[in-house]
């Protein structure tokens, strides 16, 4: 669920202005910009905090702290703190068996039975299928209620496999694309039956050691890593409480290093610099195929543009902590975020990391500076708008500004900056009316995270009118009141002082849920659906929908 907050409008500073396009940012210019936006992130030594790094290549262009690394103690973050990196351990995993590969220990086309052969249809699922989410295995984070106490409990990688291989698949393996943390807990398990110790000691011994990485660890329960922060989470009023237990057995290969951000820079220095695998293998972890294509994944790594480049990433999340680490091959840019706090800040740093990288590379995103646009005519620009035979796009008016919402997607507000030209709220992307000769919109052109081309979307229809909800009576209610968590979102409903059901994540604003059905409800401003369990009684846990993705949360 995205945030509707507009943010605060930064006014560059002489400092920062040498950095013009086409010149790359000197560690100075890059200091001064880097400085500005975490300021604008607003943290305290009340708050939980970040850290981050920007480079290019060798060269260190800023590394940074902001907010508290223990809010009981009074320690404030430091740059080299080690924090949680989530998912972005995939990577670590995927190079791992990429490197067992070109060993010629294994094949991306091996079934998983040669490895597991005990493993349901294992003979039917590829290690490709696991590298790049399409084996259609049951992600055992989805599973209702396992987020709760039961990822608590220490467990082998045998016993961690055990809680979903006999579990009904989602879908045929290599017929869909669906992140699944299930399949790299297999990645894992591959990797210790060819390297025959465990996954996380395969790794330092093959591929850390030898790169020189130092910072970079398997968060074993048995042992202290100096400088480690604490991990946070937050309650229904905002307020940062200590994240939930979890034994990091259980995020395995999925998720369980730590790391500071150096750690990651030069992580990324070994890995895209050929330091580790074959040329071959590279450009199958980096390149995105078959079903995984439409969503830019690879082996752990997604691509996608920033500026017209290439931009290899991933994020993460996990009890306490979340997590960016991006980069631009045609530059050797890395940008680096690592958060001691779990919940809604996802979005927020992917967003805070495009700026960075834009600025780095000699391409800054230009300050947001609204107009006042007259609503009439902001209105014509209603209507549908279609990319292709699969993809829409409805710009509508709502309280007054215009959205853009894309099918499968949730409904953004839209910035407008003059001449036709808006942003998204919280985005680096933009959109341009596109008026014919009598003066009526005829399409919008999109311009994600920079690129100079952009999607074109022909206007196509009117408006489609409003979906119609029931009204659910106060019984009806209360049986979805509560507050309902998962390591990544949390959300509390709760019936406001006019009666209305809301739905409200930390630090957002609360949103009103629309009923379908007495226990199906939507959020159309972000595109959500919760789907609360159970046809009676309290429901225990709620399924969040939105962009194609699942989420299940627990009620607390």
């Amino acid at each position: 669920m995205r945030s509707l907050q507009i943010p605060a409008v930064a006014l560059l500073c002489l400092l920062i202005s040498p950095a013009h396009a086409g010149t790359s940012a000197t560690p100075a210019a890059m200091a001064a910009y880097a400085d500005q936006l975490l300021d604008q992130q607003k943290v305290s030594a009340e708050t939980p905090g970040f850290t981050v790094l920007v480079a290019r290549g060798d060269q260190l262009l800023y590394k940074g702290a902001r907010g508290m690394a223990s809010i009981e103690l009074g320690v404030s973050m430091q740059p080299d703190q080690v924090l949680r990196v989530g998912s972005v351990t995939k990577q670590f995993a995927a190079a791992m068996l990429l490197r067992q590969i070109d060993e010629g220990k294994a094949s991306l086309d091996d079934p998983l039975s040669r490895f597991l052969p005990d493993y349901p249809s294992g003979s039917r699922i590829t290690l490709r299928q696991l590298l790049n989410h399409t084996s259609g295995v049951k992600s055992y984070t989805s599973i209702p209620g396992y987020m709760g106490n039961p990822v608590r409990r220490d467990l082998s990688t045998s016993e961690l496999i055990n809680e979903f291989k006999d579990l009904p698949v989602d879908f045929a393996p290599g017929e869909k694309w669906a992140y699944n943390n299930s399949g790299y807990v297999l990645v894992g398990a591959v990797v210790e039956a060819i390297a025959g110790q465990p996954w996380f000691q395969a790794i330092e011994s093959q591929l850390l050691k030898p790169a020189g990485i130092t910072s970079v660890h398997y968060e074993a329960s048995d042992k202290l890593f100096k400088g480690m922060a604490h991990g946070y989470t937050f309650n229904q009023t905002g307020a940062p409480v200590p994240a939930g237990l979890l034994s990091m057995t259980q995020p395995h290969a999925a998720g369980a290093l730590i790391s500071n951000t150096e750690g990651l820079w030069r992580w990324n220095q070994a890995l895209h610099g050929g330091k580790l695998l074959s040329r071959a293998s590279y450009e199958r972890m980096t390149t995105p195929e078959g079903a995984a294509k439409a969503s830019r994944y690879g082996f752990g790594i997604a691509s996608v543009m920033l500026r017209d480049q290439v931009m290899l990433m991933h994020t993460g999340g996990i009890h306490g902590f979340s997590s960016v680490l991006d980069y631009l091959p045609a530059s050797k840019t890395t940008v680096v975020i690592l958060r001691n706090s779990d919940g809604a800040s996802g979005a927020r740093d992917s967003m805070l990391a495009q700026k960075l990288a834009a600025f780095a590379i000699g391409e800054p995103f230009p300050d947001v500076v609204p107009v006042e646009v007259p609503v009439v005519q902001l209105k014509t620009g209603e209507g549908v708008y279609r990319l292709d035979d699969r993809q829409t796009r409805t710009l509508r008016l709502r309280d007054g500004g215009l959205t853009s919402q894309r099918s499968g997607s949730g409904a953004l507000p839209l910035i407008p900056l003059g001449d036709d030209r808006f942003v998204f709220q919280d985005s680096t992307s933009e959109l341009k009316l596109e008026r014919g000769s009598d003066g009526k919109v005829i399409a919008v052109r999109v311009f994600n995270n920079g690129e100079k081309q952009g999607e074109r979307w022909v206007r196509s229809g009117e408006l489609p009118a409003e979906p119609v909800f029931m009204t659910l009576n106060p019984a009806q209610m209360d049986l979805l009141v509560g507050d309902y968590a998962s390591p990544q979102f949390s959300i509390r409903v709760f019936v406001d002082e006019r009666g209305r059901l809301m739905g409200q994540a930390p630090r957002q604003p609360s949103f009103e849920l629309q009923a379908k059905t007495p226990r199906q409800l939507l959020i159309p401003q972000v595109g959500a659906q919760l789907d609360f369990n159970g046809d009676d009684g309290k429901a225990a846990s709620v399924t969040l929908t939105q962009g194609g993705q699942k989420l299940v949360m627990q009620r607390r």
